[in-house]
């Protein structure tokens, strides 16, 4: 076989080998290895609080991250701030009002690549109780790898602030604030 005839074919062998084009993969959010908490100030402390039920998928293109979305849906129910009668408070009419508005969703319409090669701005569709505003998470990848039982995982960290008065949550003038910093972790597995 002539060198120009082998290259050739060694090309051939490599395009059909490999893929075509980058595939997205799917992670699944792991409710045990992440988490979704919340500080709001009360007077001039700020009080955390946490989600306890969430789900949610992250596609991701790898080769080109700001091709990636995400999806995600907490259960407003689940809402602990370590204090009984306040989390039953933050789950009726003046707050959350779980029982019409049982689910708080957020899903990605664009994810743009931030001050370096792993930070990214994500901007999505935040639904709190009737109410959907545009947000923008500071979104960090922490890394993709091999995990426990053969598991492929991705780490991510994010962040963001919101007015709670946007979202019909304006209980409480003055003794609540307004502001809510988000904080988010995330462990994800491939499916």
């Amino acid at each position: 076989m002539k060198p120009k005839s082998l290259i050739t074919s060694a090309a051939l062998l490599l395009a059909t080998a490999l893929p075509s084009g980058a595939a997205v993969e799917t992670y699944k959010i792991d409710p045990a290895h992440s988490a979704v908490t919340f500080k709001v100030r009360h007077f001039f402390t700020p009080v955390p609080g946490s989600f306890g039920k969430f789900e949610g998928t992250i596609k991701v293109d790898r080769e080109n991250l700001e091709n990636s979305s995400v999806e995600a849906t907490i259960d407003a129910t689940s809402v602990d701030t370590g204090h009984e009668r306040r989390d039953n408070h933050l789950k009726n009419e003046d707050f959350f009002l779980v029982s019409e508005y049982p689910t708080i969703t957020f899903k990605s319409t664009s994810w743009k690549k931030g001050a370096s090669d792993d930070e990214f701005e994500v901007t999505g569709d935040l639904s709190i109780k009737d109410v959907t505003k545009s947000v923008v998470l500071d979104v960090k990848l922490l890394g993709f790898g091999e995990g426990m039982r053969g598991a492929f995982l991705s780490g991510w960290e994010a962040e963001t602030e919101i007015d709670r008065r946007d979202f019909g949550v304006n209980y409480g003038a003055g003794v609540v604030g307004n502001d809510v910093d988000i904080q988010i972790t995330v462990e994800a597995a491939r499916q």
